[in-house]
């Protein structure tokens, strides 16, 4: 089963403003069950800086956090550290931390693990999973689209998380989601920044069910396909966004080349 063609939205018929300053609403911790309290605010900063409520270069204090998650410095200390280890922010002694820019190298390589990993999940669930999970993940499917004509982005692309972590779980391979998702931070801004432009024809939820009617269907090939082309969406959203909002990125013209890298690829297939 092929992976359906989908009708993408121009971005400059419809451009995205640029994000605004970080808010100063309140954080909020997610108290889930068996969580410690810095996995909490690893956790709320890490979805905070991917849904751009703390933009790239924005300054983060220890206390300033604390006090709005009413937390001792030690959990967000903790935060900061793990942060700083998948990219998305930078601790400078003495200077202070920071909520990292964007690196397109780092978006590109993220990508290339996640196509490797989530392919693999993919192929293996089209060798068989069980009826409730396919159920669940067409719930997520449908919650997607709602989500969609709400115009609710963070509730869009939480889904989106969900439904691979859905996936992966009924392939029996939740590790390898954990590997993906330690790797995918600065990916995932990426794709927060690209979901306007995606909502309008629903180009992820529409990828989303192809890649599960050839699960469903067990074609092993037409998953792995479909999979490969859903995750390479980003290669083309990346050069329009680092286009858009130079300030955000730190390597602009890598984004650019990904995009020209990617023209030729697909002259030299033809």
């Amino acid at each position: 089963m092929e992976a359906r063609p989908v009708q993408r939205p121009n971005p400059k018929e419809s451009p995205r403003e640029a994000p605004k300053p970080a808010r100063r609403e309140p954080l909020r911790l997610d108290g889930a069950p068996g969580s410690s309290i810095a996995e909490q605010v690893f956790r709320t900063l890490r979805f905070s800086i991917v849904t751009m409520k703390l933009t790239p270069a924005t300054a983060l204090s220890e206390q300033e956090i604390a006090d709005r998650l009413n937390v001792s410095r030690q959990p967000v200390r903790e935060a900061f550290i793990k942060l700083s280890e998948i990219g998305l922010v930078r601790v400078l002694p003495q200077r202070g931390t920071y909520v990292e820019k964007i690196s397109a190298k780092a978006v590109t390589d993220a990508r290339f693990v996640r196509e490797a990993v989530e392919c693999a999940i993919a192929r293996r669930a089209s060798e068989g999973i069980a009826k409730p999970a396919v159920a669940e993940l067409r719930g997520i499917i449908e919650e997607q689209r709602k989500a969609a004509r709400a115009k609710d982005e963070e509730g869009f692309f939480a889904l989106d998380d969900a439904f691979h972590r859905g996936l992966a779980s009924a392939a029996e391979c939740a590790y390898a989601w954990k590997v993906v998702e330690e790797a995918k931070g600065q990916m995932d801004r990426v794709r927060f920044l690209s979901i306007p432009d995606a909502m309008p024809s629903e180009v992820p939820i529409v990828q989303h069910q192809a890649i599960l009617d050839a699960i469903t269907a067990g074609e092993v090939a037409a998953a792995d396909r479909a999979m490969k082309s859903h995750l390479r969406e980003i290669l083309k959203s990346l050069p329009l966004l680092a286009r858009k909002f130079p300030d955000m990125f730190v390597d602009e013209e890598m984004a650019v080349e990904v995009q020209a890298a990617a023209r030729s690829r697909r002259k030299a297939a033809r």
